[in-house]
């Protein structure tokens, strides 16, 4: 259907919303930078107030107010996008869309309104990411070889240290796609995500020439039982078997260092297995929380709203709730984007399910930080503030002191980054040119203060607490 068929295309567009709820759903996208503004609310248990409870009402307002299926455009401080209002909508329509060569290259959304690329999905055609029993095998073999530095080198608490767990889950990442000559490659891991950084800008193509040139003497000889390896015995039709490669490496990485350690503390609080945590956390804290979709030529009604080229479709998962229950999460929806499915993100998926399997395998982990339930899981969880231990005692109110001072030092760290956010807050000119914007500056300055102070404070009590 194109504008020539007359009024019943134009009554098919997306509706533009209102100018109060452009405001208040701009408001539901800046809040996603304030974990720590839903910490009131949450204390006096009125949900309602948070900004889950908020956002569901807005977008329940949005639904009641239009026809089912049909996106809104919303106008926000980081551009204007059509917005599908549920998820199966927003799956529907961008796969739709996909089907139909609509698309153009998708990029992230950051919580502060920055673009940034993804990597391109690429895979070639195969089974190639479905494991045998014995390929299983091999990957659990291969998942507790690399763990074993990461649990010998546990605190004296038993808490898992940080810096191993990432060092170790790339190089594992690295073992899993490439092979066992591949696992101590640092450099190859930085430039792939370079590359990804770099999608849809002027450096990608010398950024991905240097992944290729680095990857060539991997896939000249892949490892025996890595990714690469079945890709060229299963794969067809993939000219460029790199770009594949490359792809999966990102997003395994991905689901090693960031999702499965969120698993392991969704686990800890009380998810029933390994593969029910990874599937929690892939769809409630999907690393690409928000993706957009430029649509680059017209999308034709079918049933749906009639979308012009030049429109940009937004889909932020945690901003639509969560799933129907018994509804799985798509992989390739949280880690790579690609409305048509992508067997890379089913790979990582897999490697992270057996990564967190693999590290509770005859240990019981317990959760110092953030402290939660399964059934009342946190909007938001920074796998940077995770605090897990390992054979810990046997409940957390009999927990020793210095799993205490741990705990007190991934407090001061949140309180360090809260500073530094309201402190960067502070600092947009757009707070310049009259009194009130200075008054907030000032206010947002002394709060800044105040947490840099509270941060020195909970510091040396931890230190206390680990000696």
């Amino acid at each position: 259907m194109t504008p020539a068929d007359g009024p019943a295309t134009t009554a098919s567009r997306p509706e533009t919303a209102a100018p109060l709820e452009n405001v208040l759903f701009s408001a539901a996208l800046v809040a996603r930078r304030l974990p720590w503004a839903d910490l009131p609310a949450r204390t006096l248990g009125l949900d309602a107030l948070t900004r889950e409870g908020l956002t569901r009402r807005l977008v329940a307002h949005l639904r009641g107010r239009r026809d089912d299926g049909r996106p809104v455009r919303l106008r926000t401080p980081f551009g204007t996008f059509l917005v599908p209002l549920t998820r199966a909508d927003a799956e529907s329509l961008l796969t739709r869309a996909d089907g139909a060569g609509a698309l153009g290259s998708a990029y992230g959304l950051a919580d502060d309104g920055r673009p940034y690329g993804l990597s391109p999905h690429a895979a070639p055609e195969g089974a190639w990411e479905v494991l045998t029993e014995d390929e299983l095998d091999g990957l659990t073999a291969q998942v507790a070889e690399h763990l074993a530095p990461v649990i010998a080198a546990r605190r004296e608490d038993g808490t898992l240290d940080g810096d191993h767990w990432h060092d170790a889950v790339l190089r594992l990442s690295r073992r899993v796609v490439l092979g066992a000559d591949a696992a101590e490659d640092t450099l190859l891991s930085e430039m792939v995500t370079a590359a990804a950084d770099a999608a849809g800008g002027r450096a990608y193509e010398v950024r991905a020439a240097a992944v290729r040139r680095r990857l060539a003497p991997y896939l000249a000889h892949p490892g025996p039982g890595s990714l690469a390896g079945r890709m060229a015995a299963r794969g067809r039709g993939a000219p460029e078997p790199d770009l594949a490669v490359a792809h999966a490496l990102a997003l395994v990485s991905t689901a090693t260092s960031v999702s499965a350690l969120q698993a392991l503390a969704v686990l800890a609080a009380g998810a029933a297995s390994p593969e029910e945590a990874v599937d929690r956390v892939l769809d409630r804290y999907a690393p690409l929380s928000a993706v957009v979709y430029p649509v680059r030529a017209p999308l034709g009604a079918d049933g749906g709203p009639v979308i012009e080229a030049g429109e940009e479709i937004l889909y932020a998962p945690p901003l639509l709730g969560q799933r129907v229950e018994g509804e799985r999460t798509d992989p390739a929806w949280a880690l790579c984007g690609n409305p048509s499915g992508c067997g890379a993100a089913r790979f990582a998926a897999l490697v992270g399910r057996e990564l967190v399997r693999g590290i509770t395998t005859g240990a019981r982990p317990v959760l110092l930080a953030p402290r939660f339930a399964v059934d009342r899981l946190p909007d938001t969880l920074d796998p940077r503030t995770v605090v897990v231990a390992l054979d810990g005692p046997p409940n957390r109110h009999a927990a020793p002191l210095s799993a205490y001072g741990a705990l007190g030092r991934g407090g001061a760290d949140r309180l360090d980054r809260h500073a530094e956010s309201l402190a960067a807050c502070a600092a947009d000119t757009g707070w310049n040119g009259s009194e009130v914007g200075e008054r907030f500056r000032m206010s947002l300055l002394d709060h800044a203060d105040r947490c840099s102070r509270a941060a020195a404070d909970v510091r040396r009590a931890a230190r206390r607490l680990s000696e």
